[in-house]
């Protein structure tokens, strides 16, 4: 089969589209014919080596961890899984990813693919989508009737943040520049703020349960988003801030998620 693989770490130019063998499903394990996967950030980070710490890989490396496709083969002991079921999933983060016309995937990985949208397209799903899950409620405890702040919400991440929290129960603050705002706006919040001309600290004027960060800023923008976050309430931020050379060498920390986004929670 072929596949785009990576002998060595570096710019997009290591990349390499070749022949490799076809795997077989291990135990727990099914095989998919892969319809298509998506190109995130933290795929260029692995591709380029930054993240060998918190995500070894094993070189040549297969890149691509968001999956749609058709399953081809089972492994033993797979149940709730046929062949030929389409699926989506988010693979391992340091194992071979989908970059092939083949790819491995843990059949607990997988769910069905949606019916209303090619498959092709529903790969863009699975690493966005868990995110602004995980976000909102797994470190969010996001409950109905709660404020959320969504601080961009123009991003990918932000627009299934802003429809999940919707569906929640929960009153949502969106920020976006004018270039986003339509979909921000189709998205469903209750308010909108045009983070490029307002100060999103002086704009919400009731303290918020959840403020999510999904844009990078810097570290003292970010502190004052806990100022707007009732007692009691969370900041969830998923970016790295990077400095520009002449100002900070540090980053802004960042603790890994499990999903492909970073995460630092605070409580108030």
């Amino acid at each position: 089969m072929k596949a785009v693989r990576f002998h060595e770490y570096g710019a997009p130019d290591v990349l390499r589209y070749e022949d490799v063998e076809q795997p077989l499903p291990g135990a727990g394990e099914v095989r998919v014919r892969v319809a298509a996967t998506s190109f995130n950030s933290v795929d260029g980070n692995i591709r380029g080596g930054f993240m060998r710490g918190p995500i070894p890989v094993v070189l040549p490396h297969t890149p691509g961890i968001d999956v749609a496709g058709t399953v081809d083969a089972l492994g033993e002991g797979v149940d709730g899984v046929a062949v030929g079921d389409d699926a989506i999933g988010f693979l391992t983060m340091d194992g071979d990813g989908a970059a092939a016309e083949y790819v491995l995937a843990p059949a607990e990985a997988l769910a069905p693919a949606p019916r209303s949208v090619p498959l092709a397209d529903v790969a863009a799903v699975p690493v966005v989508g868990l995110t602004a899950y995980q976000t909102l409620f797994n470190r969010g405890r996001l409950t109905a009737g709660q404020r959320v702040l969504i601080n961009g919400a123009g991003g990918t991440v932000g627009g299934y943040a802003v429809q999940l929290a919707k569906d929640a129960g929960a009153h949502v603050i969106a920020t976006s520049s004018p270039r986003s705002r339509e979909a921000v706006a189709s998205a469903g919040d209750d308010e909108i703020i045009d983070h490029t001309t307002t100060d999103v600290t002086a704009a919400v004027t009731e303290p918020v349960d959840i403020a999510l960060s999904l844009a990078p800023v810097a570290p003292a923008e970010l502190a004052a988003l806990v100022t707007l976050v009732r007692p009691g309430g969370v900041v969830v931020n998923t970016t790295v801030w990077m400095p520009a050379p002449a100002t900070r060498s540090a980053a802004y920390g960042a603790s890994t998620c499990s999903s492909a986004a970073t995460s630092t929670s605070w409580w108030r």
